[in-house]
């Protein structure tokens, strides 16, 4: 590991310790061979429909990927397969789900709020904060990760899954404890769309954890309409017995999505942030740095942050260009900065509201007022990095970013 690189927990070096020792010994692993991951989820949803089968050829260039350039630790192997069954199965069960109920698919998703940006520029916050609003409807960690069956509005906050999703979550502080000053997780908290997503297996979440290369490369060059219709699939199951009156969503991926996502949603509203660039990409390289080193002892922070900007950058092109374009409505996007997002919250709201035409009622506002009160910035330490960690140089990235900030009036350095 380089030096200065994030450390797994003792916990985790300990199971790597004893999982090369099964595998010296000969002490057969949990495969990553496609066919055995689609075996081993149809045995444990008791079902063999997986519905579209558009799925099928992402799936395989992942697992490949995931096998081939990962370098994947014994605990990685693990819960890479782990996760990837979970998708496999929730899939045959939201599929036998809409068999047994076609009335899930004729559930309007009318003028959804998409919270998007480059990573670190507050879209977590804002999500939380908008999320707040008894009028919406935010898909929650724990109905992300076991969506099936639908969730019930009476048992919506005492559902057993909420407990299942807590204990797999607990793991990742375990594994990864300085994870808990970059990003909050909890089974209640609002989602992002990268957990729905993989469910089309055309998700930028495998990169956020693993070196994937080749998948990422390949998924950048695809068309992501399919992505964003099982997308709104998962919003219809989710929404079936428990409705509200709009959906608000979040991630930064959306922004390699623009023309995919208003093709599906053509009433969509966006909400784009944006923030000092500088601050960005380093923030971007150490949350990155901390998260695949759960998974992999060759992570090399050096090389995760050129990696990052990189592939942010040009998404970031590709979401002005969409807009610039005419093939994306202007008046359905609104651009925040991070600096007033921060330094008056409710007032960013109220804007928001105020530019999509949406009534900011007593309630919404003692309820974000609250929120704000509970999820005081940097309660679990503060997140500390600087640019040369990550194998980045201010004056490239400032030449990198300089059209973007100018465009946005935005800080091209780090601010003091």
């Amino acid at each position: 590991m380089t030096s200065g690189n994030p450390r797994p927990s003792a916990l985790a070096r300990a199971f790597n310790l004893g999982g090369r020792a099964m595998q010296e010994a000969g002490v057969p692993y949990p495969s990553l061979e496609p066919e055995a991951l689609l075996a081993s989820a149809i045995r444990r949803a008791g079902l063999e429909d997986f519905g579209d089968e558009a799925f099928r050829e992402p799936f395989h260039r992942l697992v490949e990927s995931l096998a081939r350039e990962s370098e994947l630790t014994p605990f990685g192997q693990i819960a890479a397969r782990r996760d990837l069954v979970r998708v496999l199965s929730n899939k045959l069960r939201m599929t036998e789900d809409r068999r047994r109920h076609p009335e899930i698919a004729e559930g309007p998703v009318p003028r959804p709020i998409f919270i998007t940006g480059m990573p670190r520029t507050g879209t977590t916050f804002l999500h939380g904060l908008l999320a707040q609003d008894p009028a919406s409807r935010s898909p929650l960690a724990w109905e992300t990760m076991y969506p099936s069956p639908p969730p019930q509005r009476s048992r919506y906050k005492s559902d057993r899954r909420i407990e299942m999703a807590h204990r797999q979550m607990r793991w990742l502080y375990r594994i990864i404890p300085e994870f808990r000053r970059i990003h909050a997780v909890d089974a209640r908290l609002p989602q992002e769309c990268l957990v729905i997503t993989t469910h089309s297996f055309l998700s930028f979440q495998p990169q956020t954890t693993h070196f994937v290369p080749s998948y990422q490369t390949w998924l950048e060059e695809q068309d992501l309409r399919s992505s964003y219709a099982v997308h709104r699939q998962f919003l219809e199951h989710l929404q079936w017995r428990c409705p509200g009156e709009r959906w608000v969503l979040k991630a930064p991926a959306h922004i390699f999505g623009f023309e995919e996502l208003f093709d599906v949603y053509p009433d969509a509203l966006v909400v784009m942030t944006h923030r000092a660039p500088l601050e960005v990409v380093g923030s971007l390289g150490s949350l990155t740095s901390v998260l695949r080193s759960a998974f992999s002892d060759t992570v090399d922070p050096v090389r995760v942050g050129p990696e990052m900007t990189e592939r942010w950058s040009r998404g970031l092109d590709r979401a002005l260009q969409a807009r610039d374009s005419g093939r994306v409505p202007a008046g359905q996007i609104l651009d925040v900065d991070y600096g007033e997002l921060t330094r008056d919250p409710i007032g960013t709201a109220r804007r928001i509201y105020r530019s999509f035409d949406i009534p900011f009622t007593p309630a919404a506002d003692q309820a974000m007022t609250e929120f704000l009160g509970q999820n005081r910035k940097d309660r679990h330490g503060r997140h500390e990095y600087t640019l040369a960690q990550f194998g980045l140089d201010a004056e490239t990235e400032a030449a990198r970013y300089k059209a973007y900030a100018e465009r946005f009036h935005l800080a091209c350095g780090l601010s003091e």
